[in-house]
């Protein structure tokens, strides 16, 4: 997973770079070791996603075609398909979320009759404080950010388990360890409780999330540790698919 990270954060930096960049400067715009970039970089431009000219790296034909429309579809199918199959394997619905320009966005949610997802009672952008998704999302952030959501989504009690205040949650964030799953119990739907893992991708705060009725919250546990095996066996293959 790690490498997947730094490998997609050289994408990213290289991206910003119309005409071009040096290692050492990609290393260091990055925090990478520059060992460890070159060894990134050699790799990216042999699977066609950067090219080098006169010491400078460029976006390559493999990269530019990610960003075509064909390409966004089968990247949308792509994890729609596979959350489909952790639902089907897990016997859970599972959301897909990111965090992007300021804004949480549920991007795409599996389920089935037998297995139905949480209803959206109350605006999942408004109420990150109150469920997995969003706590998962903030915990990724740094604090500025973290603050300057709160600050145009202060907490609001929305359950009798919810976060009662800005400062808890921060706290309660502060907590948090990097890439631990979060889990919330009814604290944005009676009834129901939820658990979120955080997927970082480059500069992308991302998280997969499962929920499950609060009878069966014995059960929670066991499905987040599965889902994580999951993501793992895949991640190398989806990490275009959740960065972009």
């Amino acid at each position: 997973m790690g490498s997947v990270q730094r490998a997609m954060r050289l994408l990213e930096s290289v991206a910003e770079h119309e005409h071009g960049a040096p290692a050492k400067q990609l290393a260091r715009e990055t925090g990478l070791a520059l060992p460890t970039a070159y060894h990134l970089l050699r790799t990216l431009v042999h699977e066609g996603y950067l090219r080098r000219d006169k010491g400078l790296f460029f976006l390559g034909a493999a990269a530019e075609r990610l960003s075509s429309s064909g390409a966004q579809e089968k990247r949308r199918s792509t994890i729609a398909e596979t959350l489909a199959h952790w639902r089907d394997a897990i016997g859970v619905p599972v959301y897909y979320a990111i965090y992007r320009d300021g804004e949480i966005e549920v991007m795409c949610v599996s389920e089935t009759p037998g297995n139905p997802a949480v209803e959206e009672w109350a605006g999942f952008r408004e109420t990150a404080h109150a469920h997995a998704i969003g706590q998962c999302l903030l915990s990724q952030l740094g604090e500025d950010a973290r603050r300057d959501h709160l600050d145009r989504y202060p907490v609001q009690a929305i359950t009798p388990y919810t976060v009662r205040d800005n400062h808890t949650l921060l706290r309660r964030l502060d907590r948090t360890r990097r890439m631990e799953p979060v889990f919330e119990r009814q604290e944005y739907a009676l009834g129901t409780v939820c658990a979120a893992i955080p997927i970082t991708m480059g500069t992308t705060a991302a998280t997969m999330a499962i929920s499950l009725p609060a009878h069966q919250a014995d059960r929670l546990a066991a499905a987040t540790r599965q889902l994580q095996n999951e993501i793992g066996r895949l991640l190398g293959s989806l990490a275009i698919s959740i960065s972009i």
